[in-house]
């Protein structure tokens, strides 16, 4: 589970600690990583915290190895771990690009890579890419980074799962839509009514809406499903 020190991602790591799961928690962010362990850990979960950057491929084959010697196998990823960026596309630079890229794009397929060897040898696995409404659309609030690294990813999960699907490995996207995070809740209330009342379900989505969806994709009732996106967006993109 990469980027599982808080919002979304520490909110599928312990509902998948609930669920009965062994969780490798990763996050460039050493001390919130720690804390959902000890919060998984508290509530008789079993978790650990696994320390690597995922845009380093030696970093990212280090952690796994270190995954399966821990728990004994690693079946489901999760790719969650990604940043934000707001700026219009003029006022964009193009090492923000590149960094954006880097992270939500090279870092989810950097991580497909090293778990796949795992995966093939096992015949079973489960990779779920965290992706975004903005992805689909262009989002409301983001940067043009953000939207191309989260197209991309949905791209990447479409062609690996034609590639692995003969291993039994189900390779699926969620796209969430507006998600409460720190950054709505610093909003003022005018603008959260204003975005919120755009959406068909009018509240914004919560970080377990995303974990249940991620429990379905990680489950064996969804065994023949792969190369999917699920959307999570309270109706404000219906395909």
């Amino acid at each position: 589970m990469t980027g599982a020190g808080q919002g979304i991602g520490a909110a599928i790591a312990k509902v998948f600690a609930e669920r009965g799961a062994n969780v490798a928690v990763n996050d460039v962010n050493s001390a919130a990583a720690e804390e959902t362990v000890g919060e998984i850990i508290a509530a008789n979960g079993k978790a650990a915290f696994f320390s690597a950057d995922v845009t380093s491929e030696p970093g990212v084959i280090s952690m796994c190895g270190s995954i399966v010697e821990t728990f004994g196998s690693l079946d489901i990823l999760v790719n969650n771990a990604g940043i934000l960026n707001t700026s219009p596309t003029e006022e964009l630079s193009v090492e923000n690009w590149e960094r954006t890229l880097s992270i939500n794009l090279k870092g989810s397929f950097i991580c497909c890579k090293a778990v796949l060897p795992i995966m093939k040898k096992n015949q079973y696995g489960k990779i779920i890419n965290i992706s975004s409404l903005a992805g689909e659309c262009g989002g409301i609030m983001v940067g043009a980074d953000y939207s191309a690294s989260k197209g991309g990813l949905l791209a990447l999960t479409k062609k690996l799962a034609l590639e692995v699907a003969a291993f039994n490995i189900n390779v699926n996207a969620i796209a969430p839509g507006t998600t409460r995070t720190p950054m709505i809740d610093a909003m003022s209330d005018e603008e959260q009514t204003a975005i919120s009342s755009k959406i068909p379900l009018k509240r914004f989505g919560m970080p377990k809406d995303i974990a249940y969806a991620a429990c379905f994709l990680a489950s064996d009732e969804a065994s023949f499903t792969t190369g999917a996106t699920l959307d999570v967006n309270g109706g404000l993109l219906m395909r």
